[in-house]
């Protein structure tokens, strides 16, 4: 009885392992972000986009600032859309699918790093696909 058990405890172990290797070799690395490549979000609420360049007040871009932004958009306001993105190494990113009509415009867009903030804002009906810079600067 017992010689059966640890024959099965052993088989059960074999299987395990076999399975916990194929699973290994079965997974691909995930595809690794290039530097220059540009943080993207997608609220997949519209057609319009806003591409940002954040700097700092003496014009170098500031890596890892998050840009947030709340709208309403559709009857009422009723739907909410919150999003988030942070800036590469050269102050970049990008929000997508924004509604081109909102609750209230312009929206406002909040970057955020360390003791710097900045705002920018913009009204997607009159601006569907945007640039613009952010200037980050110390808390008031």
């Amino acid at each position: 009885m017992r010689r059966a058990f640890y024959t099965i405890l052993a088989c059960v172990s074999l299987m395990l392992s076999v399975t916990l290797a194929l699973a290994a070799q079965s997974q691909q690395p995930a595809p690794s972000a290039k530097p220059d490549d540009i943080p993207v979000t997608d609220g997949t609420s519209g057609p319009c986009s806003i591409e940002f360049s954040v700097t700092d007040a003496d014009g170098k871009p500031v890596y890892a600032a998050r840009i947030d932004v709340h709208l309403a958009y559709g009857a009422f306001g009723a739907h909410k859309l919150d999003m988030g993105v942070y800036t590469n190494a050269q102050g970049k990113a990008r929000f997508t699918g924004i509604p081109a009509k909102v609750k209230r415009p312009p929206v406002e867009f909040n970057a955020k790093k360390d003791d710097l903030v900045g705002l920018a804002t913009m009204d997607p009906a009159t601006e569907c696909q945007a640039k613009h810079d952010i200037v980050m600067d110390k808390k008031k």
